[in-house]
């Protein structure tokens, strides 16, 4: 019997998606919908794609990246440089189901993956192509966040070089708008029996969110917002140091927030004043911001003047919204959120690698159990298999393309 593609009972059971991709975003997406269930089937080329390798690797050069993006996912790999290969990729992706013939991708959409070619052999299909710019050329965070202009509004405030950061948080976003994209549009086709073919730009997603945070308006209308550091912009938020030499960042965004932190430290009649002297009103949570410094003096000083251990249980207890600063190394050593008490994680063997704790859906559905995480499969684990399942290919018949090098199964792939 075949490798089952998800637990059952999972919320996208029976939803089959072919991927044909590289690096974040589409990986991303793939993944996702794989974790809520759907079969998912990477096509790489043989010896792997261009992620195979990204950093950060093991000892022995096997890359967590690739391994941690394509969880839950089946791989084929076919030789898309012959056109034996290109035929094959192409049966796959229009393989016939009433709840297949979706297209997730980030390569160009042309030759094998062009969606007009591809609709002749299923009308209904459903294709979702990442670009990076929206001309269809090439882009990266990298390159989308300096157009951002958030590299200039990103670290200290007297800084006079620009600081990137090191979240790519346009492919995350792209990723998970690639999975709304396509469910929404698998819904539309069950209504219509119609497919489409999608487009979806890293740089658009950007400028989308640049919008709906208010960057793009408040430079229309002449404001040019200040590099903060580590303050949170338009209220109350600052690291601090303890007594006891621990970071911790503070924040004081909404009233009960605030209202929490005077409490905890018994600043009440301080900040009262204190907005009184400056005409201020602290409900007001712009007003804390323009007030930023005279109160950081006054929480700074009660703060060094307490341990930790003193500190937390206060603004547990009066809701204060806070984190003390740690590496990934201390996250993962001391992290009750970020270990097997956490439902969302389990310790999951990854060829090549070993065992790890490793995440599955961060999303819990009421109606449905959490499926737990699945590790990325060998590169070509699922050849064979899917060949025969999907396409009807005999034993024999796969034996053959092995020969002319046209598929890889793992055995064979490097």
């Amino acid at each position: 019997m075949p490798e089952q593609p998800a637990a059952p009972g999972a919320i996208l059971d029976g939803l089959r998606v072919v991927e044909a991709s590289a690096f974040v975003a589409a990986p991303l997406g793939g993944m996702t919908l794989g974790q809520m269930g759907a079969d998912v089937i990477r096509i790489d080329p043989p010896g792997g794609g261009l992620d195979m390798r990204r950093w950060p690797v093991t000892s022995d050069n096997v890359s967590l990246f690739w391994c941690g993006l394509n969880k839950s996912k089946r791989s084929v790999v076919l030789d898309l440089s012959r056109p034996e290969g290109r035929e094959l990729a192409m049966a796959l992706i229009c393989a016939p189901g009433k709840d297949a013939g979706l297209l997730l991708t980030n390569f160009p959409a042309r030759g094998f993956l062009d969606y007009e070619t591809l609709t002749k052999r299923r009308h209904d299909l459903i294709q979702l192509t990442i670009t990076g710019d929206r001309q269809g050329g090439s882009a990266v965070d990298y390159t989308i966040n300096p157009r951002m202009g958030l590299p200039f509004l990103t670290g200290p405030a007297d800084a006079a070089q620009v600081v990137n950061h090191v979240l790519p948080a346009w492919d995350l976003i792209t990723g998970n708008m690639a999975v709304s994209a396509l469910l929404a549009a698998e819904r539309h086709r069950n209504r219509t029996n119609q497919g489409q073919h999608m487009r979806l730009a890293l740089e658009d997603a950007a400028l989308a969110v640049m919008g709906h945070l208010g960057f793009i308006a408040q430079a229309q209308l002449g404001q040019v917002r200040e590099r903060v550091g580590n303050d949170l912009y338009g209220a109350f938020g600052r690291d601090f140091l303890t007594q006891d030499g621990v970071r911790i960042m503070v924040v004081g965004l909404t009233p009960k927030q605030w209202q929490g932190l005077c409490q905890a430290t018994g600043l009440q009649d301080e900040m009262l004043q204190l907005a009184q002297d400056l005409k201020l009103d602290f409900r007001r949570e712009g007003d804390r911001f323009m007030a930023r410094d005279a109160i950081a003096d006054l929480l700074g000083a009660w703060l060094l003047q307490h341990d930790l251990s003193d500190i937390a249980p206060a603004f547990n207890a009066h809701g204060v919204c806070w984190s003390i600063y740690q590496t990934v190394t201390q996250l993962v050593a001391h992290d009750p959120a970020c270990s097997t008490e956490n439902p969302m994680f389990a310790q999951v063997t990854q060829p090549g690698v070993g065992g790890y704790l490793t995440p599955g859906l961060p999303v819990s559905f009421s109606g449905f159990k959490r499926n737990p995480p699945r590790p990325a499969p060998n590169l070509g684990q699922h050849t064979e298999e899917v060949m025969i399942e999907l396409l009807g290919l005999s034993s024999a018949q796969f034996g053959h393309l092995m020969d002319q090098g046209i598929v890889e199964s793992a055995a064979h792939a490097k």
